[in-house]
């Protein structure tokens, strides 16, 4: 028997007495190997925030994102929406400046009469409650002032106020069209109600204008790998940039697959338009139809939910797990079953609420409905199944590389000698299925005699340094809908 080593020379190197040992790490590790998602947040900073734009910071707390970013940022926003559901996993995040031929959006409140009782004015601007006293007597300029003094003094607040004869203009602190995403409501919460002899007219915010490009931020990130990323914008400009990236990453020449996932507000009508807009596997676009908090946020907290949960089970469905940050619609604006059923066919993902009023994920759907050739396909409907080739992808990569990094390739039925570093086609064969077997353990595929009957490992016609290697798993699937025939008798 021949034994292959890697690092000690043969007999005729060496004369000097000894004993000379090397350590091989190639069978150290077995089984399949857990994958901790990095994850990537992408949105704006203000100029008070001290991390210089485009380039990559570590974030670990709301506070150092108000530090970095500033506080009231549209970042410090999504990095509280991410925190809120992990606060343990690797957040990276990618700061951009506004576009300066951008226009922040606006919007108003606009009070009129006098308090004839006293009371609260219980607003809710951005998701962030405001609460202001009223005292009877009060007019509508007072109670303009008092309000936008309160929005001014709200933690992390994403606009600002100003308060002029009874009207109070909202700002949003960053230019693009993100902002209009930015929503302002009263009495949100059951037993409010304003003041006696108070009325309020509110109009959204509105008018933003151009959010940043992406060009230079995916410069920067280069080939650094973020398995699930959260982005702020969903214009079709900057979606453009976005998805020839994430065909890149996904590509076999690099290798670093990233899920995003961004968020958009509208009508059941304008949701639908925007999905059918887009056709990519490795995009998922959030409904966030008249929610309290910025559609950018849900965006955050969307993709830290899926990050936490796929890390767990690749392939269990993203379906029932409740948002911690992110408050629902108000009841009278929740979208029906059947609005949300035709969401999910033109590739929005939805959200639904509890009985308790919780958000939940409903079905996280990428945005991908057809094939090349314009034909319907599901291939790659959910994200548990770009979640899940990610994974057997990566742990098939890692293996052949721990096990046979040095090795030389031979025909089947060679004579070598035990212990010699050399693999043949059918070698191959058997590392497969017996790594199917740990997928099959792991719940991530099914049927291991169809798997056996399509596997292909041969040694390439043209490059006799080559081995190709057909690996065609049936990947699990997800309980979505059970449907019963409920046939009684009497």
């Amino acid at each position: 028997m021949s034994i292959g080593f890697n690092t000690i020379p043969g007999p005729g190197a060496l004369h000097k007495p000894g004993v000379y040992s090397e350590i091989d790490n190639s069978q150290a590790v077995s089984g399949p190997q857990a994958v901790t998602y990095r994850r990537l947040l992408i949105g704006q900073k203000l100029v008070a925030g001290l991390a210089p734009a485009g380039a990559l910071i570590r974030i670990t707390s709301a506070a150092q994102a108000d530090t970095q970013f500033g506080a009231g940022s549209m970042l410090a926003g999504m990095v509280r929406a991410a925190l809120a559901v992990d606060s343990y996993t690797e957040l990276q995040v990618m700061p951009l400046v506004d576009n300066a031929a951008g226009v922040a959006a606006t919007g108003t409140l606009v009070f009129t009469g006098t308090a004839t009782a006293s009371g609260t004015i219980e607003l809710m601007i951005a998701g962030r409650r405001v609460s202001v006293g009223v005292i009877s007597g009060n007019t509508a300029a007072i109670i303009a002032t008092a309000v936008a003094a309160a929005i001014t003094a709200a933690a992390d607040m994403p606009v600002t106020a100003a308060a002029a004869t009874g009207t109070v203009t909202l700002t949003c602190r960053h230019k693009g069209e993100a902002g209009n995403s930015i929503n302002a409501r009263v009495n949100y919460y059951s037993g409010q109600a304003l003041p006696a002899g108070v009325t309020l007219v509110i109009t959204g915010l509105a008018g933003g204008t151009s959010n940043p490009s992406l060009a230079t931020a995916l410069a920067a990130i280069g080939d650094e790998w973020f398995h699930a990323w959260g982005v702020a914008y969903s214009d079709a400009a900057t979606l453009a940039e976005l998805k020839v990236e994430l065909d890149s990453r996904f590509a076999w020449g690099r290798e670093i697959e990233a899920h995003a996932f961004t968020a958009a507000r509208g009508t059941q009508g304008t949701l639908s338009a925007l999905g059918r807009s887009h056709n990519n596997e490795h995009l998922v676009i959030a409904m966030a139809n008249d929610e309290p908090m910025p559609a950018y946020e849900k965006a955050a907290e969307t993709m830290a939910i899926a990050a936490y949960y796929a890390a767990i089970d690749p392939a269990r469905p993203i379906q029932n797990l409740p948002y911690v940050w992110c408050l629902p619609p108000a009841a009278a604006n929740r979208l029906t079953n059947q609005e949300r059923n035709l969401l999910l066919f033109d590739g929005i993902a939805t959200t639904k609420v509890s009985s308790d009023g919780v958000m939940l994920a409903e079905r996280l759907i990428t945005t991908y409905k057809t094939n090349a050739a314009g034909a319907s396909d599901i291939s790659y409907l959910d994200s548990e199944t770009l979640f899940t080739l990610m994974y057997i992808r990566h742990d098939w990569r890692d293996y052949i590389l721990r096990k046979y990094p040095r090795h030389k390739l031979a025909d089947d039925g060679t004579r070598y000698g035990i212990g010699q570093a050399v693999v043949t086609p059918v070698v191959m064969k058997a590392e497969a299925i017996a790594k199917f077997r740990e997928w099959e353990d792991l719940g991530l595929v099914e049927n291991i005699d169809d798997f056996k009957a399509n596997l292909i490992a041969e040694r390439n016609a043209s490059d006799p340094n080559r081995m190709d290697v057909l690996l065609p798993p049936d990947l699990v699937n997800q309980l979505r809908i059970v449907a019963n025939k409920i046939q009684f008798r009497l």
